[in-house]
Formats: structure tokens, C-alpha cells, sequence
């Protein structure tokens, strides 16, 4: 009998701790020069050919765990660390990740009993004991909170836009509570902005108060019937990059009756000019709800605001109140914009469930803080997949849905195609293999280190087909992201 042939080379154990730490090196380096990505990759490779049993393998782990954590991929980063720690269960940067990670995701309790663990390996950390006292801070509110629960009245009715008194001094735009407001006065509005002057609250309050009667007038789902020659732009995630939004103006006009724009949630957070968007976005409402149309994103909510700098925005260039105001108002934004019968717009994604149709979306009591489960939570949080099926999410929250998936809601419902944002792309968009799901994202350079472009799609209605374009990031002033943030990740 012949000699099997076997041509598989066999490593022994210390070329694969050697090859291993080269890959994490490399993961590093890459890691360093912000691409996320490529650098889960070399960790992941290096997790492949590391001995089994190895608990140098808890440092690569790790290290993916927080590139997961970048790409804001919170639930994979959980998992990451967990492998981590079984691989060496005293391993303290995978307790942080971990914590991290649950803050991310606004699961105080279970950051505070990670960092709590951490926190018995090295009691001298000052890192995981200053993200202790922020967790146990904010545990103890939401505690309180809870104990004093009620039928609140509404941000709205505490406000009184005649108690203030505007000063000599202001030089900004005016309002009053039966002025119109006019294209012209938009566009001062955001010049006066640019050069980060600040809208007298007075004026604020009155364009939010007008504000709020129109987006309760709308639905959870809002048609928006189109004729053969109308048109529609779609922009994904601004996320407080108002520069940026000024260039998409200037790349594609201002709003107007006959120049109609979609925001696809995420106005705000991570960017610290998420308060000029927000302004400058409902001014346009304000002006024409024909022209601005807003659905809600996962970030117009209280738990992301505090963590990604808004509320900590709001309340430095305005208050308290004006904040809960804002609050107020995303409990309002539609969940969807179904675009002449055949484009859905949402922002994250499908659902855990065959069978949703558009009568079931149209349905959900939106005037809330997103439930952490059911049919609103994954229209803001879900995925498109590569892979058919559902499938754990990524992210922690929502599902994983694959083409599929896709295909059998779109059919079932009459549908073209899904357009969505809530994930950052390098091109500034991505259309699925299957061309009937697509993923937009308008905040080009992300956090100032994602080096992505953004674009944004116009549709025709007489074929619906989409239409990008791409754009790269402008200058803004030199505020780094989330400097106001209320907790740091």
C-alpha cells in the first residue's frame, strides 16, 4: 500500500505564537491609522493560527473586540470579549471592553457589574474606576427615575417662547408666532449658523412649537405619491456634521417644492454641530414639510443622545428644557417614507419576523423611546446580511437579515427596493448583490477619522431608479466629536 499524501504542512506550536503576533502587530498598525476593518481581519488571523488553549489569545480577542467596538459592531465586541476572557479569565482589558460595549448600548446594569469585576482584578485602575463612578452615576438616575414615574406632561407645555426677552445685542434671524417662514429667512438662518453663531432660543422655541403640530400630523409610515417627472433626494446619517450639510446644498440645491429631501435619521450625535442640524432641518420642515421630510433614526432617542453628545450639546449652547424639547420631538418622526408605492426608506432595517407588511408599520405608536425589542426597534437598529437567513446582530440590537429575507418582504409588500443608512460605507453608499437593498451614509469622513466619503440618491418618479452621488468631507470648525458627551465609551 502506497503512503498517504499529505501535503498539509504541519506548524509547530512556536511558529504559530510567532505568526500570530505578527498578524496582531499588523492588526495594530492598522488599527492606529483608523481602518477598523482590515484590522479585524489580521486579528482574526491571528486567532485562526494561535495555539488552542493559547491565553495570548485573549489579547487578540480583545484588541478585535475594540476595533468591533469602533465600527460600532457592539454585539460582536461582547462576544469578542467574552472568548477572551475564557481564554484567561483575569485578562482586565476584556472586562473593560465588555463594559464599554454595554454602555454603548445603554445596558447600564451589565456595564456596571463588568466594570464592577474589572474593577476586583485591579482595584488601583483609574480608567475603570472613572467609568464606574460614570455608570453607577447614571445607574442611580435611571433608579430614581423609575421610582417617580408618572404621566409627565410634555417638554412643550412647560415652555413660553413670550417669557424671553431677546437682548439688544442679538443680530440673528427673528420670528414671530404668525411670521411665515420663508426660503430667505432659511437661508439666513444657516449663514448665521455657519459662522457658529447661535439662534436666540426665543426663535428656536417658536420653530420648534410649529414644528410639533406638523409632525404629529404625520404617521408612522408616510406615502408620498410622485409623478413621472417629480424627484427626491435621500441622504443617510448626518450625525451633526452641519458643514457637511451645507455642501450637500451646495452639491444639489436647497430644499424647495420642486427639490424635495429625505433625511433618513441621525441628524444628530458623534458630530458636535448636531444642534445646527437639528435647527437647520427643521426650518426647512417648518418652511415646506413637502420639501424636508425626516424619518427617526436609533440616535433620536434619549439613551444615545446622552452617550454621543447631544444632550450634552443641547444643554451647553441652550438647557435643559430645549433638550427635552428635542426629545420631545423624535418621539414624533416617522418611522418610514414609502417613496410612490415601490421605495421603502427606513433607517436601520427588516424585522425578526416573515409576515410585516405596510398596514403593520403604519400601525406602531411611534410616540416613544425606541422599545428595546418588536417591530419599531429593528426598523432603527437591523442589518442587511451577506448570507441569507436571520441572524444574531452584530450590533447587539435588531437582526441580521439576509437577501432572502429582503426579497420575500419586498415582494409580499410590492416593493422596488429598501433604502436604508445606519451603517458607515467607504463609497458613501452600498447596494446589495441583489440590487434591491440599499445602504446610504451622508456624513463623509465620520467622527473626522473614518476617511469615507458620503453621497445621497435622487429618484425620478417615473422609474425609481436610484441615482448617487458622492462627495468628501469640508472644513469645519476645530471642535473634535463628541466633546460634549455626557459619558465617554
Amino acid at each position: 500500500m502506497e503512503p498517504a499524501n499529505n501535503t498539509e504542512t504541519v506548524i509547530n506550536p512556536e511558529e504559530r505564537v510567532t505568526m500570530a503576533e505578527r498578524y496582531k502587530d499588523k492588526g495594530n498598525e492598522l488599527f492606529k491609522s483608523g481602518k477598523y476593518s482590515e484590522a479585524i481581519d489580521q486579528y482574526s488571523q491571528a486567532i485562526d493560527v494561535s495555539p488552542p488553549g493559547s491565553p495570548k489569545s485573549a489579547v487578540y480577542f480583545s484588541n478585535r473586540a475594540f476595533a468591533n467596538i469602533k465600527l460600532e459592531n457592539y454585539g460582536l465586541a461582547i462576544e469578542d470579549s467574552e472568548s477572551a476572557l475564557k481564554a484567561d479569565s483575569g485578562f482586565v482589558k476584556a472586562f473593560y471592553r465588555k463594559g464599554s460595549a454595554y454602555v454603548a448600548l445603554a445596558k447600564y446594569e451589565s456595564a456596571l457589574e463588568t466594570f464592577r469585576q474589572a474593577q476586583k482584578l485591579e482595584p488601583g485602575n483609574r480608567d475603570i474606576a472613572e467609568k464606574l463612578k460614570e455608570v453607577k452615576k447614571i445607574v442611580m438616575e435611571q433608579r430614581f427615575a423609575e421610582s417617580i414615574a408618572f404621566d409627565a406632561e410634555p417638554a412643550s407645555s412647560k415652555i413660553n417662547p413670550k417669557d424671553l426677552v431677546v437682548p439688544d445685542s442679538y443680530d440673528g434671524p427673528q420670528l414671530t408666532e404668525e411670521e411665515p417662514v420663508t426660503q430667505e429667512w432659511v437661508v439666513s438662518l444657516l449663514e448665521y449658523m455657519r459662522k457658529e453663531k447661535r439662534l436666540h432660543k426665543k426663535y428656536l422655541w417658536l420653530l420648534m412649537l410649529r414644528a410639533k403640530e406638523i409632525l404629529k400630523a404625520q404617521s408612522s409610515l408616510v406615502d408620498v405619491p410622485m409623478s413621472d417627472e417629480d424627484e427626491i433626494t435621500v441622504c443617510g446619517d448626518v450625525h451633526g456634521q452641519y458643514y457637511d450639510l451645507l455642501n450637500i446644498y451646495k452639491l444639489n440645491g436647497y430644499p424647495s417644492a420642486k427639490n424635495p429631501y429625505l433625511f433618513n435619521g441621525d441628524f444628530v450625535d458623534r458630530g458636535s454641530f448636531s444642534v445646527e442640524v437639528m435647527i437647520a432641518l427643521l426650518a426647512w420642515l417648518v418652511h415646506d414639510p413637502n420639501c424636508m421630510r425626516l424619518n427617526r433614526g436609533n440616535h433620536e432617542s434619549k439613551s444615545m443622545n446622552k452617550l454621543y453628545g447631544f444632550e450634552g450639546e443641547v444643554k451647553a449652547k441652550y438647557d435643559e428644557p430645549t433638550f427635552n424639547f428635542f426629545s420631545e420631538l423624535f418621539c414624533l418622526l416617522p418611522l418610514a417614507h414609502l417613496l410612490n408605492r415601490k421605495v421603502l426608506v427606513l433607517h436601520g432595517g427588516l424585522f425578526s419576523i416573515d409576515g410585516v407588511t405596510l398596514d403593520d408599520i403604519r400601525k406602531i405608536n411611534r410616540v416613544q423611546e425606541p422599545p428595546e425589542s418588536g417591530l419599531m426597534c429593528e426598523m432603527l437598529w437591523s442589518d442587511p446580511t451577506k448570507e441569507n437567513g436571520r441572524h444574531p446582530s452584530k450590533r447587539g440590537v435588531g437582526v441580521g437579515f439576509g437577501p432572502d429575507v429582503a426579497k420575500r418582504f419586498l415582494d409580499q409588500n410590492n416593493l422596488s427596493l429598501l433604502v436604508r443608512s445606519h451603517e458607515v460605507k467607504d463609497p458613501g453608499y452600498e447596494v446589495e448583490p441583489d440590487s434591491r437593498v440599499i445602504t446610504i451614509f451622508s456624513a463623509p469622513n465620520y467622527c473626522d477619522q473614518m476617511r469615507n466619503k458620503g453621497a445621497f440618491i435622487r429618484f425620478r418618479g417615473k422609474d425609481m431608479k436610484p441615482n448617487f452621488t458622492q462627495f468628501q468631507a469640508v472644513e469645519h470648525p476645530s471642535v473634535p466629536p463628541m466633546k460634549l458627551s455626557l459619558i465617554h465609551i
